[in-house]
């Protein structure tokens, strides 16, 4: 029988829950709330160490063409977060294994984000208690740390394009909920999966090399 992973560990904004819904609906529109997802993505992916999440939120609504008023929106309106279709029943069908989330966002942000998906975490790991953003690899060792396991023993669920490399690197293994359809970025390792949501991630999880 193969051996399963210990522990899964969830980008929570992309994989877990539908935040491009939220945003559209702050920005009015799904063009212009699309754009300013995609603005706060790019910088959180290329910023690397800490810095307030809400200023980086700011910036990609400039980057949009967004009001500055609709940043304070968006962060107020937070808690309206909701999970993919089927991520509770994937939690669900999950339980007894070690779960944790690896967010890019501050604490306080991550932990509402958490709770809205109904799942029980033992470790909700925000950028801002990592001290850097992923794909930084700071941001997924702080989770190794924690968890105090090593990287072949937590498989690491992404849910955009530019998540998958970071999450690779150092043998760690990846399942991508690859709802967009995006093509991998150049030069990022072989994936064992690419799905287009998390239905087969159990089975995933009971499978490691």
């Amino acid at each position: 029988m193969a051996a399963r992973f210990e522990a899964v560990a969830f980008d929570l904004l992309t994989a877990l829950v539908d935040s491009w819904t939220l945003y559209t609906c702050v920005a009015g529109g799904e063009a212009l709330g699309r754009t300013w997802r995609l603005a706060s993505l790019r910088r959180v992916t290329a910023q690397g160490s800490y810095r307030p999440y809400e200023d980086i939120l700011a910036e990609a609504a400039a980057d949009a063409g967004v009001p500055a008023a609709k940043r304070d929106e968006l962060v107020a309106r937070w808690g309206e977060l909701r999970p993919w279709p089927e991520a509770p029943a994937v939690l669900e069908r999950l339980a007894g294994r070690r779960l944790a989330v690896v967010t890019n966002c501050s604490q306080r942000l991550a932990d509402i984000a958490a709770a809205a998906t109904g799942g029980r975490f033992e470790l909700v790991m925000s950028a801002e208690r990592a001290g850097a953003y992923k794909i930084d690899p700071r941001a997924y060792q702080a989770a190794l740390d924690a968890l105090r396991l090593p990287a072949d023993r937590v498989l690491f669920v992404a849910g955009f394009a530019h998540y998958v490399p970071g999450a690779s690197r150092g043998g760690r293994q990846v399942y991508w909920a690859n709802r967009q359809l995006q093509p991998v970025p150049q030069g990022s390792p072989p994936r064992r999966h690419d799905e287009p949501d998390l239905q087969r991630l159990p089975a995933a999880a009971s499978r490691r090399r």
